[in-house]
């Protein structure tokens, strides 16, 4: 399960509130580009500055927009406990085939906190879970080992690992039974080659069709033609994280049409340099952008 391409996706707002309008284009966009499953409410979507309100609302209409083409996921771990299980328990009752749950951040829990944190909120669900390592946010890593202890747990079926360890990677893979997923877009094709089964990506919100191409690529053996789409698409890769995520990937996909280019405080706008390399870069990787962009790039 969530194997191939996942999507992180941004969180459109317009004039402070969350823009539907674009939300459901934004999900069609994806959906006929080719995503097998997309994550509502991640770090790519602004968790952290929405509220429980906010989410409730979003999810029901991301789940009636998805019309059960693909597999809806809801990030739903935050650094509370009871909160992460009120919020998955709330994406269950909204209907959503599962939940991300990342490590608790801020907090840093021991190996030992870890484990009953994951435990705890699966034991609150019937959802299956993909647990999210991703130290960079959270100040913490949550190691093979670790997983190792909670892999028994029969709705806990998939890791999202962003640590940017292909060693770490292969641990997790011989370690546990957990389905691996890339959890950084540039990366994707080396841990594919060592066991992952797919990515969950920020680059797929704006270029889903060649994400697709190159999971599929990998997954059918078909490395040669998997290079190709990964050294195409390594251009984007990069530029979508020359300033915080989700900033680089919102202004492109405002560029683009999609959406606007609005971020919650404490994230802002990129800067005007950033925005540059991020159109070069989008455009050096074959994302499709309208012919007055294009030309602005000269």
């Amino acid at each position: 399960m969530f194997e191939g391409l996942t999507v992180a996706m941004v969180t459109p707002f317009r004039n402070g509130e969350v823009d539907y309008e674009a939300t459901a284009r934004l999900v069609d966009f994806l959906i006929e580009g080719g995503t097998e499953c997309i994550v509502v409410s991640g770090s790519t979507g602004e968790a952290a500055t929405c509220t429980l309100e906010e989410r409730r609302r979003l999810w029901a209409f991301a789940r009636e927009q998805v019309r059960g083409r693909i597999p809806l996921v809801a990030g739903s771990g935050t650094n509370s406990t009871a909160d992460s299980i009120v919020l998955t328990k709330l994406a269950e009752e909204l209907g959503l085939d599962g939940a991300m749950i990342v490590t608790p951040y801020y907090n840093k829990p021991t190996p030992k906190g870890q484990v009953a944190h994951f435990t705890a909120v699966a034991k609150s669900t019937k959802l299956p879970l993909i647990l999210y390592n991703v130290p960079g946010r959270t100040g913490t890593n949550t190691l093979p080992e670790t997983l190792e202890k909670v892999q028994h747990l029969p709705n806990v079926v998939a890791v999202k690992e962003a640590s940017g360890s292909l060693d770490q990677a292969s641990a997790i893979r011989a370690r546990t039974r957990l389905t691996l997923l890339s959890g950084d877009d540039s990366l994707t094709l080396p841990m594919m080659a060592v066991g992952a089964a797919g990515v969950v990506s920020v680059a797929g919100n704006a270029a889903p069709r060649a994400m697709r191409a190159l999971t599929d690529h990998a997954r059918a053996g078909r490395m040669r033609e998997a290079e190709t789409a990964h050294r195409r698409l390594q251009p984007l890769f990069k530029a979508l994280f020359i300033e915080s995520n989700p900033g680089p990937v919102k202004y492109l996909l405002a560029a683009m049409g999609l959406i606007e280019n609005e971020l919650r405080l404490p994230l802002v706008p990129v800067e005007e340099s950033s925005a540059r390399a991020v159109l070069k870069a989008a455009d050096e990787s074959g994302v499709e952008l309208p012919a007055a962009v294009r030309a602005s790039l000269g």
